[in-house]
């Protein structure tokens, strides 16, 4: 019966809500290429990343998220590229959304890097009406949601360093109404704006164990401000092990291996810390990423980021 309930009241934030807000990711640090398109191709090789998010377990209509992207530098030049692709399913609506990203990147220091990046993005937005109270599954303004296309643009900044990366994006500069009653955008989707930093710390003189902070912000016009933090442990380069807290929301507990030089396997675990968290049994969060590197090259910054 509560599942019932709360998946009403997802219906109801689905369809009526007046912010709608991107995806979220616990493990936002490794998937920074979904939200900052001047991101490509600063790791210094083709990197290949996949993830599944499933939230709020347990109850109907909760979030379901896939991302697969690649991202690569171009040759030696100061260009890099990247396409990603999105499935999010919330309820009773499934989005697919695919982005072009193109970046450039100058060198500002003997190890420190600024880059520019722009995104062009193309969403389908679908709502299946059976899923809609049976009074509204007539409703011509709902039909007229099925396979809806919405093209967008995004831009952002990316500087980083051997141990420090700081990022400001807005991955989608174009709001988009989905559903219009009475002239009025009653289901829309707003300017998500970014703010993201992070600093790797060596915790002993051999650099065996690295301890980095992380944080990121999200600002989102009718919506609270969205703020995750996050401490990770890294050991031999090869283990990860961490904690993340978003504000007034969840608490996450992170793990991560890097299998061999070039895949690398992160699972992450959330709890609500709101009343929500009666109703389901957390969200868990997995990705994998595998990067080709040149011979005799290496990698230009650590993988924390």
């Amino acid at each position: 019966m509560r599942t019932k309930l709360f998946f009403f009241v997802i219906l109801l934030v689905t369809i009526t809500g007046h912010a709608q807000q991107d995806a979220q990711y616990t493990q936002y640090m490794y998937n920074t290429i979904n939200i900052n398109p001047a991101y490509a191709g600063s790791r210094g090789a083709l990197s290949v990343f996949g993830l599944y998010r499933t939230q709020w377990v347990g109850l109907d209509g909760a979030p379901e998220t896939s991302s697969f992207s690649v991202n690569t530098p171009i040759n030696n030049s100061n260009i890099g590229v990247g396409v990603s692709l999105v499935n999010d399913k919330i309820g009773p609506t499934n989005e697919n959304t695919i982005s072009v990203d193109l970046s450039y990147t100058i060198q500002t220091s003997s190890n420190a890097k600024l880059s520019f990046g722009i995104k062009g993005t193309g969403n389908i937005f679908n709502l299946d009406v059976n899923k809609l109270n049976p009074a509204d599954q007539g409703d011509r303004q709902f039909q007229d949601l099925d396979n809806k296309f919405s093209p967008n643009v995004g831009a952002g900044i990316y500087w980083h360093s051997d141990k420090a990366y700081i990022g400001l994006s807005v991955p989608n500069f174009i709001e988009t109404n989905r559903y219009d009653d009475n002239d009025v955008a009653i289901y829309k989707d707003k300017i998500n704006y970014y703010l993201m930093a992070g600093y790797v710390f060596n915790l002993d003189k051999y650099e065996y164990i690295k301890f980095k902070p992380a944080v990121l912000a999200k600002m989102i016009e009718g919506a609270p401000l969205q703020v995750d933090v996050s401490a990770n442990f890294m050991f031999y380069d090869r283990f990860v092990i961490g904690a993340a807290y978003r504000w007034s929301a969840s608490i996450s507990a992170i793990v991560g291996f890097q299998i061999t030089d070039g895949l690398y396997l992160g699972y992450g675990y959330d709890r609500e810390t709101t009343n929500l968290n009666n109703y389901n049994s957390g969200s868990h969060e997995i990705f994998l990423r595998y990067e080709f590197f040149r011979k005799n090259s290496k990698m230009t910054t650590p993988r924390f980021f």
